[in-house]
C-alpha cells in the first residue's frame, strides 16, 4: 500500500460500513426523539470533524448545515465559539461536549464539562448528543485513514457518489 492509493474502507468492507450507516441512522432517530434539532446536530458534527482534521466530513456536514439554515458566519465562528456570541447556550454546551469527545483520550469527559453541559442539556439530550459524537468520530476515522479526498466544488463528480449527494452518512 502506498500514499497514492489508500483502501476505501466504506467500499472494501461494505457490510461493516452499512452497519455503521445503520447505526448512524439509529443515532439520528434518537436525536430527534430527544429534542436535538438539525442545527445543533450539524454544528457539533462540523466542530468534531474540524478538530479531528477530517476535511471530508467537514464538507459533508457543512452542506447539511447550510440546508438546515446555518449561515456561513455561524460556520466560520465554530473555531472560536467560546469568544463568539452567535451560539445559544444549548449549542455552546454541545460544542463543549464535542471537544470532550474528540479529546476523550486526555481524561474522558471531565467532571466540570459534564456538570456544565448537564446544567444546560437534559439527560436525554446529553445521551443523544453523545451518540452523535461517537458516530461522527467513527466516520472521521474512516475518512482520515483512507485519506478521502475533498476536491474543488466543481469536481465532486469523481468523488464517492454518496458523498457528492450528501448521503454518505
Amino acid at each position: 500500500m502506498t500514499a497514492e492509493h489508500r483502501v476505501h474502507l466504506s467500499r472494501a468492507a461494505r457490510p461493516a460500513y452499512q452497519a455503521l450507516s445503520a447505526f448512524s441512522k439509529t443515532v439520528g432517530d434518537i436525536a430527534v426523539e430527544n429534542g436535538i434539532d438539525d442545527r445543533l446536530k450539524e454544528l457539533v458534527q462540523i466542530h468534531a470533524s474540524q478538530l479531528n482534521g477530517c476535511a471530508y466530513c467537514v464538507r459533508v456536514h457543512v452542506e447539511r448545515a447550510v440546508a438546515a439554515g446555518i449561515t456561513a458566519d455561524e460556520i466560520a465562528q465554530l473555531a472560536v465559539w467560546r469568544d463568539s456570541g452567535v451560539f445559544t447556550d444549548r449549542e455552546r454546551a454541545g460544542l463543549e461536549l464535542a471537544e470532550a469527545y474528540v479529546f476523550i483520550h486526555d481524561e474522558g469527559v471531565p467532571d466540570d464539562v459534564y456538570d456544565r453541559v448537564g446544567s444546560v442539556l437534559s439527560e436525554k439530550e446529553y445521551v443523544a448528543l453523545s451518540w452523535i459524537l461517537v458516530s461522527i468520530n467513527a466516520f472521521n476515522r474512516i475518512a482520515i485513514a483512507g485519506r478521502y479526498g475533498v476536491p474543488p466544488r466543481d469536481d465532486l463528480a469523481g468523488e464517492d457518489k454518496d458523498a457528492a449527494r450528501g448521503k454518505a452518512w
